[in-house]
């Protein structure tokens, strides 16, 4: 078969082997947002920094099997700080908690009485008292590519 009868692709692939011809290249696809929390106000650097993400108020605050992500990271050193980054993250609105976990056991320790004995922590840092704030007041819209967001950690 000669190229001759086909003198479109013939013109294609002249095209793309002369010299100065730029590939032809796909778009990349979109593989989702990258959230960056970086939490503070850590009393030592023993253990993790853990965080959980919530789609919804369902398992909030504390239910990891009902979180839609959840991640850990090491804290340096003498460090008072650290962040903990998702990538492929679906766009849009997540309840985000935060757990200074010195011990690093993957839960919030709590004394007899239920109160925490591990720091804690909420996306827009609302106010909290006896229990945990409601899921609405600790959410947070993703964009991309990336959204950043500071988490202040507190000790009852």
């Amino acid at each position: 078969m000669r190229s001759s009868h086909f003198p479109l692709l013939a013109l294609l692939l002249r095209c793309m082997t002369s010299p100065g011809a730029v590939p032809l290249q796909a778009e990349p696809v979109p593989q989702g947002c990258t959230l960056n929390i970086h939490v503070d106000d850590l009393r030592t650097s023993r253990g993790v920094v853990g965080v959980l993400l919530f789609r919804s108020s369902d398992g909030w605050p504390e239910n990891v099997t009902k979180s839609a992500r959840h991640d850990a990271s090491p804290i340096a050193a003498g460090a008072r700080g650290a962040t903990v980054v998702f990538r492929g993250i679906t766009p849009g609105d997540y309840g985000v908690v935060a757990l200074h976990d010195e011990n690093a056991n993957m839960k919030l320790d709590k004394n007899i009485f239920g109160i925490p004995k591990e720091g804690f922590g909420f996306a827009n840092n609302p106010r909290v008292s006896f229990a945990p704030p409601p899921f609405r007041s600790a959410v947070l819209h993703v964009q991309c590519p990336v959204t950043e967001v500071g988490i202040h950690i507190r000790y009852k």
